[in-house]
């Protein structure tokens, strides 16, 4: 009973077959970077995202089907706005990047709202508020897994899944209706919003694919990942490190006592849902991780490439006393400073190319390490174990260098992009692939495990991550 698992991510759409054996089969792939017309706006064209879509789970089944169900993973708080009636999106999508929406933000946040302007709540708002007459069409609002189960289901389901619609920003605290208040504030009309669905469970068919298969399983990439990588026991824990830094662990059932930010920086989540019961979550950011090597290759030109790094900071045994916070657009848990900045430190005649590239995977590690901490503090969890996907990942100088400055054994996923394993497996659950996600558990097999061989110097990190805050105190002052 194999899987079509569709996984929209930020800048690309994948369609694979996941089988029993856990192994991925007829994958097919194609970049979808979003516009960016000026700085903190970020639109895509959700049209050319259904064609996308439909193109490769189309080619993916010729190659890989039939299938017996299907799973969509997805990037969260992107919000869509399309006509029920055409079918056809009203104005570009947003992309949870965008900002246009910070002064808002504020000004609810001063009336007892919190929101962030990454979350869907204010950008819906934005979007309908921009069309002229939108407000006397019959419009559906949805973030990408609806559009996408959308566009699948030939426009007869508007669904969305609790973990997307946990970071949507709508949802009441306790996770199980949208929250009345916040709609009248934002003037949103409760016939525009999808469905609140199980993560893993039948919601209809995709009947715009050949064979129809069942839509089974939905989730946010986070989420997604967090299954993927077989963490759905209290207290397993995985970080992402891709763009940035994504920071899961399992809780358990027993709702948060509060939906904002803990005093440790991190946030409750839904993780999954399933007959309706919620297993929370806890969620910690690193607002830069891979971007960092980016700006070495792309920026500094210090490498020909990302890959090149593990070669190049082997080269040398430690920094030298170099220290580089990665801070390129500021932190995020536990301080939520947006006007810190990327600081390097400690640089001499000496410092070369091999320590400078050292000093900044360490530096996305001593990140890791803050995440890590601030989940165990916000959440009252001890997490004995990591596990990692994502590019930086594959890197083995990085994931040592994880491994030292949590002091924790690093456990590596044997696929680089967990998300699309985690979204199958919700499906497969759901119709009978794997008997209960204790199989997904017991499937985890690391494509290795590093332990730790030193100390890295966290007192010194500190010190440097006080340097690099409040960089631009204006930008510093703002919270969400």
């Amino acid at each position: 009973m194999s899987i079509l698992v569709v996984d929209v991510g930020t800048s690309g759409v994948r369609c694979c077959v996941l089988r029993p054996d856990s192994s991925l089969d007829a994958i097919h792939a194609r970049p979808f970077p979003p516009s960016i017309p000026f700085a903190g706006l970020v639109e895509f064209d959700a049209a050319v995202l259904a064609d996308t879509v439909l193109d490769l789970a189309i080619a993916t089944l010729a190659d890989g089907g039939p299938v017996d169900g299907v799973g969509i993973a997805n990037q969260r708080a992107s919000t869509i706005v399309w006509d029920r009636t055409t079918g056809a999106p009203i104005a570009p999508a947003l992309g949870w990047q965008d900002l246009r929406t910070i002064g808002e933000c504020l000004t609810l946040g001063a009336e007892g709202f919190r929101l962030a302007p990454n979350q869907s709540a204010t950008k819906l708002a934005a979007i309908v508020g921009s069309v002229p007459g939108a407000r006397e069409r019959d419009l559906a609002y949805g973030t990408v897994d609806t559009w996408v189960a959308w566009v699948l289901s030939g426009g007869e389901l508007q669904v969305t899944d609790a973990t997307n619609a946990g970071v949507s920003g709508l949802l009441a605290t306790d996770g199980r209706d949208w929250h009345q208040p916040l709609l009248d504030r934002l003037a949103i009309d409760r016939a525009w919003l999808p469905a609140v669905v199980d993560s893993l469970g039948v919601v209809g068919p995709a009947s715009a694919l050949p064979g129809a298969p069942p839509i089974a399983g939905l989730a946010g990439d986070q989420q997604a990942s967090l299954v993927g990588q077989g963490c759905v026991r209290p207290g397993l824990t995985k970080i992402t490190f891709g763009t940035g830094g994504m920071l899961d662990a399992c809780l358990g059932t027993t709702p948060p006592d509060k939906a904002e930010r803990g005093p440790h920086g991190t946030f409750p989540i839904v993780a999954w849902r399933r007959d309706g019961e919620i297993t929370w979550g806890v969620e910690a950011m690193m607002l830069s991780a891979g971007t960092n090597v980016e700006w070495l290759v792309e920026d500094l030109g210090v490498l020909p490439n990302a890959a090149e790094s593990h070669e190049v900071a082997r080269a040398c045994d430690d920094t030298g006393g170099v220290v580089f916070v990665p801070a390129l657009v500021g932190l995020g848990t536990p301080h939520w400073d947006y006007g810190a900045r990327g600081t390097l430190l400690g640089v001499t005649r000496g410092t070369g190319r091999p320590e400078l590239v050292r000093a900044v995977l360490e530096g996305v590690a001593h990140r890791g390490a803050d995440l890590v901490e601030a989940a165990e503090a916000d959440a009252g969890l001890t997490i004995d174990v990591l596990r990692v996907d994502g590019g930086m990942s594959a890197n083995p100088t990085f994931v040592q260098a994880l491994a030292d400055a949590t002091g924790r054994p690093v456990e590596v996923s044997p696929v680089v992009d967990a998300t699309t394993l985690g979204a199958g497996y919700l499906a497969g659950v759901a119709v009978g692939t794997w008997e209960s996600l204790d199989d997904v558990a017991a499937s985890w097999r690391p494509a290795r495990r590093v332990e730790p061989s030193r100390d890295l110097d966290r007192a010194r990190w500190a010190e440097a991550v006080g340097r690099a805050r409040a960089w631009f105190p204006e930008l510093s002052a703002l919270d969400f």
